[in-house]
């Protein structure tokens, strides 16, 4: 959708809903906020996954300022919402009033008392993590806030610049998915103050100290959800490839990718479902040896970024952000062909290649580590988060 037509859109969206936002605007100042905030947190749920993992590291690194997080779909598994609680970070769960298609206009008068809760705080911070709610909700937050989108994916791009007016800080976590919005920008004609508004900011993981493991069979792990974007049965194919040749490599899969693995190969495969227990995590993901993704698109998930900080070889079709933290034979291994097919096939030729070459495969852990060690550090990801939002 073009600038115009979002904008178009929004603005005929505001004039139908105005009514019902007013009768929460009045309920908002009628019934406040208990307790007191400056920094506002929209989030849309605490289901696992790399961006939501994110979010939770953002409310860590700010949790001495005593924000607020309001939840607005309904999860699917809820499963990363400890790690919000554990910030001690109040919490507030939307979704069972305005996730409901059926008496949507709930969701119109949400956004009035909302928007009144911050617009009674002098210089309020309002940060959305691709969470809808957020971008509905900020035209009617008072002109002296500070409004904060972060994206992880371009899927949202077509939609949000809608809203670009009303955003005073677009955050990008790679430096691919900023560049598609500057073409978004440049297609559109806009003016150089929308550019300016645009920031690149790294995820960040735990590094530990950098560990060799030789295992005697290869361990080749997944670890994500089992969306149709991360093509899982393409990994399932490359796993069955190697067991029907009886080649010493191990497949093992993180997440909840039981139905799309057909049974047969799940015979010689391990599964470990979702893990909630980061010391069982962190055990997994110490005696692999190589990440392998087959996904159509990617933002950076956090998952690479983990298991270069692990020094292990990650194996990724060279799609969206991937490229730029993943350079081929340098620091990990790049699947270049696009037919599904092909990826399969090129993708145990990589395998094959660390299985014959453990020289070649330890080269490439150490140079992950490095890269990991100088781009992935918790206090670089907290100090440009705090400037964001408290400074």
């Amino acid at each position: 959708m073009s600038y115009k037509k979002a904008v178009a859109k929004r603005n005929i969206e505001l004039i139908l809903m105005w009514p019902f936002v007013l009768i929460g605007k009045i309920w908002g100042k009628l019934f406040p906020l208990k307790t007191e905030h400056n920094i506002f947190l929209f989030f849309s749920s605490a289901d696992i996954g790399g961006a939501i993992k994110v979010n939770a590291d953002i409310v860590e690194c700010i949790k001495d300022k005593n924000p607020i997080i309001f939840f607005s779909k309904k999860p699917k598994n809820n499963e990363f919402i400890h790690l919000f609680e554990a910030s001690g970070a109040r919490i507030i769960d939307l979704h069972r009033y305005i996730d409901n298609k059926w008496y949507h206009f709930i969701n119109f008068i949400f956004r009035g008392i909302i928007s009144s809760w911050i617009n009674r705080v002098e210089t309020p911070v309002v940060f959305g993590g691709e969470c809808l709610f957020f971008y509905k909700m900020i035209p009617h937050v008072k002109k002296q806030s500070k409004k904060i989108e972060l994206c992880h994916l371009n899927t949202w791009f077509n939609y949000s610049i809608g809203f670009i007016d009303y955003i005073d800080t677009r955050v990008f976590s790679t430096p691919k998915i900023k560049r598609d919005v500057e073409l978004q920008y440049e297609k559109e004609s806009l003016p150089r103050r929308y550019y300016d508004k645009l920031v690149f900011i790294d995820n960040k993981v735990i590094l530990p100290s950098f560990l060799e493991i030789d295992n005697d069979i290869l361990q080749v792990l997944y670890v994500g959800r089992g969306a149709p974007q991360k093509r899982v049965h393409l990994i399932a194919e490359v796993a069955r490839l190697f067991h029907t040749e009886k080649k010493l490599v191990h497949f093992s899969f993180v997440g909840d990718v039981e139905d799309i693995i057909p049974k047969s190969i799940q015979s010689y495969c391990t599964l470990y479902g979702n893990i909630k227990d980061e010391n069982l995590l962190n055990e997994i993901y110490n005696k692999s040896d190589i990440l392998l993704l087959t996904s159509a698109y990617e933002g950076l998930p956090v998952v690479v970024m983990d298991m270069m900080a692990r020094g292990k070889v990650v194996i990724s079709t060279a799609v969206d952000g991937i490229p730029d933290y993943i350079t081929h034979k340098e620091n990990g291994l790049l699947i270049t062909e696009i037919k599904e097919e092909l990826i399969v096939k090129q993708a145990q030729e990589l395998i094959n290649l660390i299985l014959g070459d453990q020289g070649l495969k330890k080269e490439l852990g150490r140079k992950s580590y490095s890269f990991a060690k100088a781009h992935f550090s918790g206090e670089l990801f907290c100090n440009s988060y705090r400037e964001l939002l408290i400074n």
